[in-house]
């Protein structure tokens, strides 16, 4: 299993093809999501980026945290595990 980045302050237009092709400039991603909004279906401007391993994922924390991205500057950090609801 790959480890998972969070990436946070997302634009709200950008699309998860832009997503990962951002972030294959620091390895092999394997997936990348954004998180869209039930109701509008709009982008909560948060996602998630998954990396085959762990040393490519530090590479991006490296690379992109604080950096532009579309415009805005993303905050990158490992992803904490989900919590379970209520």
């Amino acid at each position: 299993m790959g480890t998972k980045l969070f990436i946070g302050s997302l634009p709200w237009k950008t699309t998860e093809d832009a997503l990962r092709e951002f972030f294959s400039q620091a390895g092999e991603v394997l997936s990348a999501k954004i998180v869209l909004d039930r109701a509008t279906g709009r982008s909560k401007g948060f996602g998630f980026v998954e990396f085959a391993n762990a040393d490519d994922a530090a590479k991006a924390i490296e690379m992109f945290n604080g950096k532009e991205f579309e415009g805005r500057n993303i905050f990158v950090s490992e992803a904490r595990p989900e919590r379970p609801r209520e």
